[in-house]
Order: C-alpha cells, then structure tokens, then sequence
C-alpha cells in the first residue's frame, strides 16, 4: 500500500475526539476570513462606485446651475463666523460687481454674500450665485467627489467588517454554551461509570 493513501485514508476516518462543534466552529473561521477579506472590500468598492457616479452627476448639476462672478467687497465682514451648511463657517459681507448686459452699457449689482476668512473691504473674491439670484456654496470640485467617494467606500467596507465580527462574536458566545452543554450530557453518561 503506498504512503499517500493510508494517510489519505486516515483523514477520512472519524475522530473519536472531533466534537461537531470544532467542525462547525472550523467552517465559520473559514467563512469569516472569506466575508473578511472578499466580501467587505467588495461591498465597500461597490459603494464607492456607485457613490462616485451619483456625486459626479451631482456636482456636474450644480455646475451647470450655478455661476462664478468676481466681486468687491464692499463692507467689512461680519465679525462672528456664520455656519454654511456644506462649507462650514465663513463671514458674509457686502459684495458688488459688474455684468454685461444685453445692451452697451453694463449692469452693477450689490449683494450680501459669504466670503472667506481675513477678507478685507476693496478685496476681490468669488461669489457664487445658483439661477435665482441667491448666494450658493461653489459646486464641488473632483478632489470632494473622490473625499466622498473614499469616505464612502471604506465606511461601508468597515460597517461590513464590523456586522462580520459581531455575528462571529454572537456565533462564539452561542458554540460556548452548546459546546458546555455537550460536556455536560456526556459527563452525565461518563460520570456514573
């Protein structure tokens, strides 16, 4: 008889110490390390993905809604920061700058508008309008799709990993007790002897 197949055979022969618990238990170390290391990058990458298209098309939208013009301040700013909602804190001042019109001569507007921090009165800055006339946070640029896209992608890939080990947790916690329980029934057949 050769060498690899009584060993090969001795593998298939059962184990009188091999509990179904150890091979349960074996096969769910195997399952999380292919949930750990396959699924959880994959549901992150496809997030990022899907999240990348939608932030993409989203900022195309306000660029195409939302216009640049070069303004002067006029006033100074306000002296406590005001909080924008996408833009954190910034400082609103009165702003005024020239657009052409349809005509020869060109039409000056004044606005109240945020402007960046140390800005002082006769500084030129950048305001941003949407179609209606109001004051609008700029669009984002492709450095925030990517920050967003990234952000996304490795929360959903670290919530993943997070969800895999607490299930492995409550999969320890319940093994523990039936592996003590099957100790238990056969101490109760051993004991007596």
């Amino acid at each position: 008889m050769d060498i690899r197949t009584r060993s090969h055979g001795r593998r298939r022969r059962p184990n009188p110490l091999r509990r179904r618990s150890d091979v349960v238990e074996a096969w769910v170390v195997v399952l999380v390390a292919v949930l750990l290391c396959v699924v959880a990058p994959l549901a992150g990458t496809a997030a990022g993905l899907h999240t990348y298209d939608r932030a993409r098309a989203h900022a195309e939208e306000q660029r195409a809604e939302r216009h640049a013009v070069r303004a002067v301040v006029l006033g100074r700013p306000t002296a406590v920061p005001t909080v924008r909602g996408d833009r954190g804190h910034g400082y609103r001042a009165e702003v005024r700058w020239t657009e052409a019109g349809p005509g020869p001569g060109q039409q000056k507007h004044t606005a109240v508008a945020h402007v960046p921090a140390g800005t002082r009165p006769g500084d030129t800055v950048t305001v941003w309008f949407d179609g209606r006339g109001r004051t609008v946070a700029p669009p984002p640029n492709d450095v925030a799709v990517w920050q967003h896209t990234v952000a996304v992608g490795l929360g959903v890939a670290g919530g993943t990993a997070a969800i895999v080990l607490l299930a492995r947790a409550m999969e320890r916690r319940i093994a523990l007790r039936h592996r003590l329980d099957e100790w238990e029934r056969a101490w109760a057949r051993t004991g007596p002897r």
